[in-house]
């Protein structure tokens, strides 16, 4: 795992480079993304960034069903909502893992980022205010893969693919939603976008690991190593 070597977005966490940041009214640091059209999320945040002993304990779990990456990856999350909690409101938040397609969960046997939600709950102090709730969105739609796309086309290859099936337990609630990876940010912000018309307040995003533009990437650190010994101790 690589440490960001610079600020990051208050809004998005994608690393911040060069000229691609604003101070806000409120002292915040936004990229030019984020300042050009605000996401249907308050905030997004993840453990550390898409690569090395991360994306492979990543990969452990969801290509090859090595279930104990879970509880790894559970603690990072964890910490990531950690981190985030102190921006929720009062209320008790609505803890949403982003679902995967019916034929999907058939062919990989769960869905990764319900287990590591499941894990992270488990990690938290007893009277955190979160609920887990796995049954609330549903990907209704077979997407193609995203890589390659331009940003637009991924909008377009997402638009109509996930629904609310409960409306009225996401009316006026709070959503915590909760994935693997933040790549764009195309998959958490559609999912935002049907949450928020279905009536939820405010949605945040915490994932366990998130790309980052090249140039922003650090340096190998002591954390990557540390990565790298979980993954193989997750591979056993």
């Amino acid at each position: 795992m690589r440490p960001i070597a610079v600020g990051v977005c208050s809004i998005c966490g994608e690393g911040l480079a060069g000229p691609y940041s604003w101070a806000g009214e409120r002292g915040e640091i936004r990229c030019g993304l984020c300042q050009h059209a605000t996401p249907p999320f308050v905030k997004a945040a993840a453990y550390g960034s898409y690569d090395g002993g991360l994306r492979e304990l990543i990969h452990l779990l969801k290509y090859q069903q090595v279930r104990p990456a879970s509880n790894i990856l559970g603690r990072m999350l964890a910490e990531t909502i950690s981190d985030l909690q102190p921006s929720f409101g009062e209320t008790k938040l609505l803890v949403i893992p982003v679902p995967l397609h019916a034929r999907k969960l058939r062919q990989r046997g769960f869905n990764q980022s319900e287990l590591i939600a499941r894990v992270s709950l488990k990690l938290l102090p007893a009277g955190n205010r979160l609920e887990l709730s796995a049954g609330v969105l549903e990907r209704q739609r077979e997407t193609a893969s995203q890589i390659g796309l331009s940003r637009h086309q991924r909008r377009e290859n997402l638009r109509g693919a996930f629904r609310v099936l409960q409306p009225e337990s996401v009316s006026e609630r709070e959503i915590l939603l909760v994935d693997d990876v933040f790549t764009t940010g195309t998959t958490v912000s559609e999912c935002a976008r049907v949450l928020r018309k279905a009536g939820a307040h405010k949605v945040w995003v915490a994932t366990v690991a998130r790309t980052l533009r090249a140039e922003v990437q650090g340096a190998a650190s002591p954390r990557d190593e540390e990565a790298n010994h979980l993954s193989m101790a997750a591979h056993g």
